[in-house]
């Protein structure tokens, strides 16, 4: 196993969790005690960490949510704040990543380099000389699309390639040729259960990251079932504005929101899964 898989299945056990939230700060949904803080976002985020890193097995920063406010600093900083402080909790970098050649060799420094994270997502559209540079690194993880959760997917996910959907030859591919170092997973929506069911079928115990409960509504129950191996993890199922945003008017502190959500979502999870 890689240094990432070994971190991983370390937090499932350590924190008895399948929950991994996503790290998405909306400047426009921020507390109004930060929205004129110079260093809102750092906050805001560093908060969410504190209040629940015992309940989750990953954090998933999304670097658009950095980028698009000229915040890759802080994303640094956030990334660098959860190796010191939590270092037993895996950072995967939700970039989904998609070229080819020098461009990706440098899209995976950007990930493991500069953000030092212990896994990234990658698309897989552009074949495996897409995916390789990430692979070099052996103990990060690569975490490639497979059936995705937005409704959307369906143009291309299902369409028939070889008397199969699109979404299985993925999953058949990276299981079968991609994950020589043990470190692949695949990205399977929470929306469509029967589809993790079957990558599960495809890739034996590869661990999925399954975006798509809370906010997108996808079915704690019915998820857990189709995607936990038979040990019971497996997954890292990511919920990220139904924590983060939890706080309602006249209620506890945002961060007080955000661990209440947390941990009534992880028992959820763990309530399905034997």
């Amino acid at each position: 196993m890689t240094a990432f898989i070994d971190k991983l299945t370390a937090a499932w056990t350590g924190n008895d969790s399948l929950l991994c939230i996503g790290l998405d700060p909306d400047i426009q949904k921020l507390p109004e005690e930060l929205q004129e803080e110079p260093d809102a976002i750092y906050a805001f985020c560093k908060d969410i960490i504190d209040d629940t890193a015992d309940l989750v097995c990953a954090f998933k920063p999304q670097i658009a949510y950095f980028a698009a406010l000229g915040a890759e600093e802080e994303l640094e900083a956030i990334c660098r704040y959860i190796r010191e402080q939590y270092p037993h909790i895996p950072i995967v970098l939700d970039a989904k990543r998609g070229d080819i050649g020098a461009t990706a060799e440098q899209y995976a420094r950007e990930a493991f380099e500069r953000y030092r994270a212990d896994a990234v997502t990658v698309n897989p559209y552009m074949g495996f000389d897409s995916v390789a540079p990430y692979l070099e690194w052996k103990d990060r993880g690569v975490i490639v699309l497979c059936r995705t959760s937005n409704p959307g997917g369906s143009d291309l996910q299902f369409l028939d390639v070889g008397g199969k959907p699109l979404y299985q030859h993925v999953a058949q591919l990276v299981a079968d040729k991609w994950n020589t170092n043990g470190q692949c997973g695949l990205v399977v929506g929470a929306t469509f259960p029967k589809e993790i069911e079957e990558v599960r079928r495809i890739v034996g115990d590869m661990p999925l990251l399954v975006p798509g409960i809370g906010a997108q509504g996808g079915d704690i129950a019915a998820t857990v079932a189709a995607g936990r191996t038979a040990a019971g993890t497996g997954m890292m199922i990511n919920s990220s504005r139904a924590i983060l945003y939890a706080k309602k008017v006249g209620e506890e502190t945002y961060a007080g929101a955000a661990r209440r959500v947390a941990q009534e979502t992880r028992d959820a999870i763990n309530s399905c899964r034997q």
